[in-house]
């Protein structure tokens, strides 16, 4: 009777060179980490069987749960993610949304009005307020009626320097949002240079929901709002940058 072929036990490269078992040991010796960086070729290994006599560790039971715990760890990065995303979308449509709705206003009147009013619904916030630092002498007329008067150095004494300043878990101030202070229980500041020739303003936006703002979210789209709003009043009063 002829004899079975003897079963391979190695495998090919790219090259065509043949990779044996100690190959394969050698490179998981050299590179302990690898099976971590790469947890997925963990569901196609075959786990040592349970009883393996006196004094031999059973790794299968440590397979499985370093597994199941990567798979856990990677399924909350992935839900963290997809949240992430889903929220940057949210917030960059309404701004996208806010920004046109400032570029049509058809007067300056009507711009305050879109600031103070209709970006309370485009942005799903619950109050909207704009600030003006004066002495109530320097405040062209037409902005009396829509904007919040505030003494001197309150812009810098709010944001301490920074363009924009995001508090969540916080309690509204009546002297930024006025009677709807108490609705508020976070905000987000942001700083208006509307022109060289004028004083530093406030967009300030306030939300019921403690979580709306908070310090570890990104500003650049609050920047870019406050950005093009400022070029809209400069253009309506005719002002140097």
């Amino acid at each position: 009777m002829g004899r079975e072929p003897q079963q391979q036990s190695d495998a090919r490269d790219g090259t065509g060179t043949a990779v044996t078992a100690e190959d394969v040991a050698a490179f998981l010796t050299a590179h302990p980490d690898f099976l971590s960086q790469h947890p997925e070729l963990m569901l196609r290994q075959t786990p040592p069987p349970a009883d393996r006599g006196d004094g031999v560790v059973d790794l299968r039971s440590f397979m499985v749960e370093r597994l199941r715990a990567e798979v856990d760890r990677l399924k909350r990065n992935q839900n963290a993610l997809l949240h992430t995303a889903r929220v940057n979308h949210h917030v960059r449509s309404r701004v996208h949304a806010a920004v046109l709705a400032l570029l049509e206003a058809p007067t300056l009147e009507h711009l305050i009005e879109t600031v103070t009013t209709d970006l309370t619904v485009l942005l799903d916030v619950d109050v909207t307020a704009l600030l003006v630092e004066s002495n109530g002498s320097d405040i062209p007329q037409v902005l009396r009626s829509g904007v919040r008067v505030v003494p001197p150095g309150t812009v810098r004494e709010r944001l301490a320097g920074c363009p924009v300043r995001l508090d969540g878990d916080t309690r509204g101030e009546e002297s930024i949002f006025g009677p709807a202070a108490g609705l508020v229980h976070s905000q987000a500041l942001v700083r208006l240079d509307v022109s060289s020739e004028t004083p530093p303003c406030l967009l300030a936006l306030g939300s019921r929901a403690p979580d709306m703002f908070h310090a570890g979210m990104r500003t650049e789209l609050m920047a870019f709002l406050a950005r093009v709003l400022e070029r809209c009043i400069r253009s309506w009063l005719d002002l140097p940058a």
